[in-house]
């Protein structure tokens, strides 16, 4: 575990370092905020002992992508990570609608495809994430979240 918060601590370092260079630029303010996100809930799991398998997954058929991917004991877990910086308008879990839904169901399809594994457990999960001014960062798990649409 202590390994993990040092990495964890590291990355977000290098991040803070890149993003004073000028390296981040190139992207808009809300993708690296996103990327950010993505990270800090890669730990935030798996510290509460998921396995992670994958990271911004990407099907050649579908468009979008997996943000995270990860085993929660016997459960595959795909996992939409919603980062704000404020709790001020409606709440990160709300902007994953049935569109959204219906992209991460179709990917999550694909990426069960090429498992080549007998009827396995699967759930769809969210977490949001806020990195407001002033507070450490917060997270909310909704596991569970939305069935196959």
């Amino acid at each position: 575990m202590f390994l993990l918060n040092l990495l964890d601590r590291t990355l977000s370092l290098l991040d803070r370092l890149a993003l004073r260079r000028g390296d981040a630029e190139q992207q808009t303010e809300h993708l690296v905020t996103g990327q950010r996100g993505e990270q800090a809930a890669f730990f935030y799991l798996r510290r509460l002992g998921y396995l992670i398998t994958a990271r911004r997954w990407r099907s050649s058929r579908v468009r979008g992508d997996l943000d995270l991917v990860g085993w929660e004991k016997d459960t595959l877990c795909f996992i939409e990570v919603k980062t704000r910086s404020t709790r001020a308008v409606a709440p990160a879990e709300a902007s994953v609608d049935s569109q959204k839904q219906k992209v991460l169901s179709r990917l999550a399809f694909q990426y069960l495809s090429q498992l080549q594994m007998e009827k396995i457990p699967v759930r769809f999960d969210i977490v949001s994430v806020y990195f407001e001014a002033g507070t450490a960062t917060q997270f909310e798990l909704f596991r569970g979240a939305f069935d196959w649409q």
